[in-house]
């Protein structure tokens, strides 16, 4: 996490500040920084570190302590989006693709999203929770036509039953669970409903042509 959005700079840039080349930086310099200034993504590949924390640091003054606490402007991980979520991180991944959720910011290739579109995610999810449902006294909104209607996991279910050709159902939904989460008897019936949706669309368009037809 980034606490409240601050200003971060990676091993380049330190580097490039203590004017030193980056493969000496690493080699000499980094283990003894990194036991003193902890990196803001311990569950990421991508080392980023508080500017205001390295500069003092490569000052030899004392380091500042970071924020505590939980605040909206904090920069969540894809797991730490997950993790409040409910979801795996390639399923964040996927919904930030897909629009279910922001592409969100990305900083030195990390992608990050806000503490406060994460929860407001959370709290609003589509069909339940805050702002989800139907309030008292509102009438009855159309029905879905399948419980997974607008589910962006829909548009990877019809990508995938595309590139199938003569895959068993099984073994895509397997694949799909790997690589997005989820279980894979949910892709199974993920891509049942793709399949009659795709079944469905030559007859709808014949229905309609139809009544142009008509007119």
């Amino acid at each position: 996490m980034i606490p409240r959005s601050r200003t971060v700079i990676n091993e380049a840039d330190i580097a490039a500040l203590a004017g030193v080349p980056l493969a000496t930086w690493r080699r000499r310099d980094a283990p003894a920084f990194r036991a003193h200034v902890p990196t803001l993504l311990p569950d990421s590949r991508f080392l980023l570190y508080d500017r205001a924390q390295t500069e003092a640091y490569l000052a030899s003054k004392p380091i500042p302590d970071l924020p505590t606490g939980e605040h909206p402007t904090d920069l969540l991980t894809a797991k730490e989006t997950a993790d409040i979520l409910g979801i795996t991180p390639s399923t964040v991944q996927a919904y930030a693709t897909q629009g279910y959720l922001s592409p969100g910011t990305t900083l030195y290739g990390a992608r990050l999203w806000t503490r406060q579109e994460v929860h407001h995610r959370r709290d609003n999810a589509p069909g339940r929770g805050k702002g989800g449902g139907r309030r008292p006294g509102q009438p009855q909104g159309p029905r879905k036509q399948h419980p997974y209607a607008g589910d962006p996991r829909l548009d990877i279910a019809h990508q995938a039953l595309a590139a199938a050709g003569g895959t068993p159902k099984g073994r895509v939904a397997a694949e799909l669970a790997a690589l997005h989460g989820s279980t894979p008897r949910t892709w199974e019936r993920l891509l049942t409903v793709a399949m009659t949706a795709t079944a469905d669309a030559p007859n709808e368009q014949h229905h309609t042509d139809g009544n142009r037809g008509e007119q």
